[in-house]
């Protein structure tokens, strides 16, 4: 290809008028698959299988051959960032290469999306899986799911122990004995990890955030990210903002 052709081709998309995914959306989907989020994961999965590849790139004129090898791309990226958060390094990288080779049998669009959907939701439900190892309990486990799944709303210790039918103050006893902290704190420190996911990878503004993880005000996110992370919003943003696990 000379550079003329290679030249028209980077501007056919602007021609077209195609309109890539977010950076931010894209990054977003991964933490989701990293933070063990379930629901995000199925609601991200339920979209791709009605839109497949809208929003990203054409990598081959074959439609079978060109959506393999964004599952490629794709299941790379998931193992990285599982490993990122913890998940063991072999054991992600072995996952990966089981599904590249199960998306190189596929023959047909559906297949393809099906594997996709039981690649993200096998990592995920891994990576959740991770913050219960040493958890025996199945009142605290359903107490972490609640958490999880409540994230975006005011959480208390009553809330829980009613969803899960027991008594606050042995709920509370327990949670500690079973995570090492209190209720209040593990529920600080998820919302502390959702913040820096989202300073990492959205334009959301500090007031924003602060009222989507329901902290009081402002200054009270502020003083809390401060107080676990050694910064604050602001010069954790300016570290972190649109980095990879590549360092780029």
């Amino acid at each position: 290809m000379n550079s003329t052709d290679f030249n028209h081709k980077l501007y056919l998309p602007k021609e077209a008028k195609i309109k890539y995914r977010s950076y931010e959306n894209e990054m977003s989907f991964y933490d989701a698959v990293k933070n063990g989020d379930i629901e995000t994961v199925e609601r991200e999965m339920k979209l791709f299988r009605e839109s497949t590849l809208e929003g990203k790139g054409q990598l081959s004129d074959n439609p079978i051959r060109n959506l393999t090898y964004h599952f490629i791309i794709s299941t790379a990226m998931v193992a990285r960032f599982c490993i990122d958060g913890g998940l063991d390094h072999d054991l992600a990288y072995m996952l990966s290469d089981f599904y590249i080779q199960e998306a190189d049998k596929c023959r047909t669009i559906d297949e393809l999306k099906d594997l996709q959907t039981k690649m993200a939701i096998d990592y995920c439900k891994r990576m959740k899986q991770l913050t219960k190892v040493d958890i025996n309990s199945k009142q605290i486990v359903k107490a972490i799911d609640f958490i999880y799944e409540h994230l975006n709303s005011p959480i208390t210790v009553k809330d829980i122990a009613d969803n899960i039918g027991i008594n606050e103050t042995y709920l509370s006893k327990l949670f500690k004995k079973e995570t090492g902290i209190s209720i209040s704190e593990y529920v600080r420190n998820y919302r502390i990890e959702a913040a820096k996911n989202m300073l990492k990878y959205s334009d959301h503004s500090y007031t924003d955030i602060s009222q989507l993880l329901c902290f009081s005000s402002q200054s009270h996110f502020t003083k809390v990210f401060k107080d676990v992370t050694g910064m604050t919003p602001k010069v954790y943003r300016d570290h972190h903002f649109r980095k990879t696990f590549l360092g780029k």
